[in-house]
């Protein structure tokens, strides 16, 4: 604290900012560098393939929804047939029940990605928490 003495009204403290300043100049700074170096995008389920000598589980294979979007501009939620009108009140009923709510898209090669990110919302809209994505590389083993 500094001190100015007054000529008529006696002693006046002012508080010394300077201090101050120079600490929130140091933080603006600190957050100006951190910023830009906090992840963006969207996180993304990728399924693991088995071992080559293993086989597969039944039961997993049996509780694993996959919702692959042809280039044709139908829809198949794992072998049965959907549209896109009936694509999230189907998906709302098969995961009412479940505790783990994740799901998987797989599009074919020619498929724009529009319509992946739109089978994308309509999962997440449906309650689906965790949505994954399955390319041709990951079911061909590599």
């Amino acid at each position: 604290m500094g001190m100015e003495v007054g000529h008529k009204g006696g002693a006046m403290s002012t508080p010394n900012v300077v201090p101050l300043i120079d600490v929130l100049l140091v933080l603006i700074i600190i957050f100006m560098v951190i910023t830009p170096l906090t992840p963006k995008g969207l996180d993304a389920l990728v399924p693991q393939p088995p071992p080559p000598n293993q086989k597969l589980d039944e039961r997993v294979l049996q509780k694993t929804i996959v919702v692959q979007v042809l280039d044709t501009g139908k829809l198949k939620i794992n072998e049965d047939d959907a549209n896109w009108d009936t694509l999230g009140p189907r998906l709302s009923d098969v995961f009412k029940e479940r505790a783990e709510k994740v799901a998987f898209v797989k599009g074919d090669e020619a498929v724009r990605f529009m319509d992946v990110a739109r089978a994308i919302d309509i999962m997440r809209n449906s309650g689906i928490d965790k949505v994954g994505l399955i390319t041709a590389n990951l079911e061909a083993g590599k």
